[in-house]
């Protein structure tokens, strides 16, 4: 267990030092990010107020699109650089890559949610503040769901020719359940009167899925980056 930790925190430090010289797909990301949630709020938005319940969509939907963005930004760097081929090729676990690859991933969006999540609260009149630490666990374990399936698809379509097109022709499908649960999860957080049993049932449905998630991709990353 020493050994997986310390290969995945190294392939975790190589990416941050990677994206903090260049910062591009932090600040292509964010910049698609606001993009998005300022359309959105051109079309929901009449007279400073925005259709109700709407928010919690536009939140997950942001996220989704963001996360395929920087996934696909991120593996294309290391296609180009041969990185990732470097990785599998060296002697240590290929579980630990990935799950270095995984833990790089999800700080990358943590981010660009700190960025969101005040955006949709300022824009669509959300109450952010009402929960705050259950809409971070809700955003934590949804994106960690989406990010466990993501990572694994995009470091197996690396080496494709369509892998823009077909990483998230794959990878929606398979994250409907996690969007799904955080938009009904939110939406509960975000009614006047926020209800906490029902957002509590959606973080434990998507702790299930992170789960078997994470389980499935530490399972077949090997035999598929083998393939």
């Amino acid at each position: 267990m020493t050994a997986f930790l310390r290969v995945a925190a190294l392939v975790v430090r190589k990416d941050l030092t990677v994206e903090v010289r260049s910062l591009e797909v932090v600040a292509t990301t964010l910049f698609f990010a606001v993009t998005v949630v300022l359309i959105f709020a051109f079309g929901f938005v009449r007279e400073g107020l925005a259709v109700e319940g709407v928010a919690a969509a536009i939140l997950w939907i942001t996220v989704a699109f963001s996360g395929t963005l920087a996934l696909g930004r991120t593996f294309e760097r290391e296609r180009q650089a041969d990185t990732l081929r470097a990785l599998l090729l060296a002697p240590a676990d290929r579980p630990a890559i990935y799950a270095g690859k995984l833990a790089g991933m999800l700080l990358l969006m943590a981010l660009v949610e700190a960025v969101l999540v005040p955006l949709i609260g300022l824009l669509f009149q959300a109450p952010i503040l009402a929960a705050p630490l259950r809409l971070a666990a809700l955003l934590a374990a949804g994106t960690l769901g989406f990010a466990a399936i993501g990572t694994l698809f995009a470091a197996m379509l690396v080496r494709a020719r369509s892998r823009d097109v077909l990483l998230p022709v794959l990878l929606y499908p398979m994250t409907v359940p996690v969007m799904i649960a955080g938009v009904r999860g939110t939406a509960a957080l975000f009614q006047a009167e926020p209800d906490l049993d029902l957002a509590q049932f959606w973080t434990a449905l998507l702790v299930f899925f992170d789960a078997v998630f994470v389980t499935l991709a530490l399972w077949t990353f090997e035999p598929l980056m083998t393939d």
